[in-house]
């Protein structure tokens, strides 16, 4: 399969316990407005992928469905990144790997080589942002960093 046919993804929806509250949300944090596409869905540009945030209102917030893992975001300006998760209060508070020389909500370069940090949106779903210029994609040579002492 060449690379032109390979699938790509052009859409991640999350689910959104208070909608309203997740758009005003992610319109702070992203720095880009969403557009109503349907009754219970909004869509941010975010490149060539889609984020769609769906109104779970009427399900308990136990049964909201997540996404595996964290969404990641490629930014140019990191540091203006953080400032908005920052002033909406939603940085994590968790520790990667329970290393205390590396909290998730603080800028830092990880074990991979990516300088970022972690958030959680008002309805728990983790997203992480990511300098544009340190993306780890696991190319050969990449691979081969990690494996060095």
């Amino acid at each position: 399969m060449s690379v032109g046919d390979s699938p790509r993804i052009f859409r991640v929806l999350i689910p959104a316990h208070d909608l309203a509250r997740a758009v005003s949300f992610y319109e702070a944090l992203l720095g880009v407005k969403g557009r109503p596409v349907a009754e219970g869905r909004v869509y941010f540009d975010c490149g060539s992928v889609i984020l769609g945030v769906l109104d779970y209102s009427s399900t308990a917030r136990d049964n909201l469905p997540g996404p595996a893992e964290a969404i990641y975001f490629a930014v140019r300006d990191l540091d203006r990144a953080h400032a908005r998760a920052k002033k909406l209060g939603c940085l994590s508070k968790e520790l990667l790997h329970d290393d205390p020389e590396s909290p998730m909500g603080e800028i830092r370069v990880r074990p991979w080589g990516e300088r970022s940090f972690y958030a959680e949106d008002p309805s728990g779903n983790p997203v992480c942002f990511v300098d544009e210029g340190t993306l780890f994609k696991g190319t050969p040579e990449q691979v081969r960093r990690l494996a060095r002492p």
